[in-house]
């Protein structure tokens, strides 16, 4: 049975990085995994991604290029499953969904679903599920890597991202992989919720978030 109590994250058990530095010791780290999974909770509502067009686009409210784009990028991800699976290591995305869905959500959802046919592992999680977790605040974003580096990513107020906390301890960043995995296997796998409740919605109009 899930355990909906989520586990402590406190600050001052981890080392804040500044942006750049985070994306480049994800980079690295990532590289090195062999034979261990990577599991990610995704939980805020809306995020203000940079360097992404099809983001561009959302926000511009071409959503038909918005699609278009995220299509183009089917070979690379394609690609990147190839490499997953040569490494023995496997990504897996747990997302939070409320309803009504925001503009983000639904274009994120669409995202997310082109990355589940090309060999995602990604499952959604209705917010009721952890409402237990969330009396002093949303639960946090946070990454497990191969089973030894937790990063809680962070953002500003309005979702861009500022870096992240990295944690290495061990306790820690077992507890988080096992509450993730847990969420996990109480979720729903995103190509079904997808045809259920996305893929009939018109274009999200987008507004001040």
């Amino acid at each position: 049975m899930i355990d909906l109590r989520a586990p402590a994250l406190l600050v001052e058990q981890g080392e804040r990085l500044l942006r750049d530095v985070y994306k480049r010791d994800f980079r690295e780290r990532f590289a090195a995994i062999q034979d261990r999974d990577s599991w990610k909770l995704e939980r805020r509502q809306h995020f203000e991604e940079q360097g992404s067009a099809s983001r561009d686009a959302l926000a511009r409210g071409d959503w038909t290029e918005a699609l278009r784009l995220v299509e183009e990028r089917r070979e690379d991800l394609l690609a990147s499953a190839r490499e997953d699976e040569r490494r023995g290591s496997r990504f897996h995305r747990v997302r939070v969904v409320e309803k009504p869905l925001t503009p983000y959500l639904q274009w994120e959802l669409y995202s997310l679903r082109q990355r589940a046919e090309c060999g995602g592992r990604i499952r959604t999680v209705d917010v009721e599920v952890v409402a237990a977790s969330e009396d002093d605040g949303l639960l946090p974003e946070v990454v497990v890597l191969g089973g030894h580096t937790l990063y809680e990513v962070l953002y500003t107020q309005a979702g861009v991202p500022c870096g992240a906390i990295r944690y290495t301890d061990t306790e820690i960043v077992g507890r988080w992989e096992r509450y993730i995995k847990e969420l996990y296997g109480a979720g729903e796998d995103v190509e079904s919720y997808f045809t259920r409740e996305v893929a009939h919605l018109p274009p999200p109009t987008m507004k001040a978030e």
